[in-house]
């Protein structure tokens, strides 16, 4: 059964992810109490929960808010991304069935015909899915959690890394049908590893390439 903490929590990080509570957005423990008659306590737990995960700031003498994230933010939860994700594949590589890599080769089929008329926002959901079908076929709910929290980190950090660097879209569609081909063929763990690494690393690649370029541009 959920505890009042356990409701508070739930209650900040939905709207965090949602967008309800933007980032900066201050966060009044009285406010939050009398819309939910739950008294301080809960909601200050929750908060310094929601601290540690990094999702909102305590500071001394003006409260909290909801967590302010810039580029290297982004950089970091990219770079952990990709080992995770790299362990995950290749964790669930044994675990992954005939129908699982029908289903997921499917989705990159719906990520290649969503170029044609490209909606980064439809694209970006597509990529996730294709991901999320994969790596939660790990055996190891811990990893999987991981995942989870640094997946919805990036969601609400970032707009849409295709739409900053021109023709990363046609080459991360490519790189997945690759990955499934190591998967289907059964490729040994390590090479899956490094190519679902490498896979979240080219994207990083690709946007602060595209990023210097425009600086140049712009000098």
């Amino acid at each position: 059964m959920a505890t009042r903490t356990d409701i508070c929590y739930d209650l900040l990080k939905g709207r965090i992810l949602d967008g309800t509570y933007g980032s900066g957005h201050r966060l009044v423990i009285d406010q939050l109490g009398r819309e939910t008659n739950i008294s301080t306590i809960p909601w200050r737990e929750s908060m310094r929960r929601l601290e540690a995960e990094g999702w909102i700031e305590i500071i001394p003498n003006v409260g909290a808010r909801v967590a302010t994230f810039d580029k290297g933010e982004w950089t970091r939860t990219m770079r952990l991304l990709a080992r995770l994700e790299g362990l995950a594949t290749a964790l669930a590589a044994e675990e992954l069935t005939p129908a699982d890599l029908a289903g997921a080769r499917q989705v990159n089929r719906e990520m290649s015909e969503a170029l044609a008329d490209f909606d980064p926002m439809r694209f970006s959901n597509l990529n996730r899915q294709f991901h999320t079908m994969i790596f939660r076929k790990a055996p190891d709910k811990h990893l999987i959690a991981l995942l989870d929290t640094e997946w919805s980190r990036l969601d609400f950090i970032r707009r849409s890394a295709f739409t900053h660097a021109p023709g990363r879209a046609v080459q991360s569609v490519a790189e997945h049908e690759g990955l499934l081909d190591l998967l289907e063929a059964r490729a040994d763990a390590d090479t899956i590893e490094i190519a679902a690494r490498q896979h979240k690393l080219n994207t990083l690649d690709a946007v602060t390439r595209h990023a210097v370029s425009l600086g140049n541009a712009l000098a």
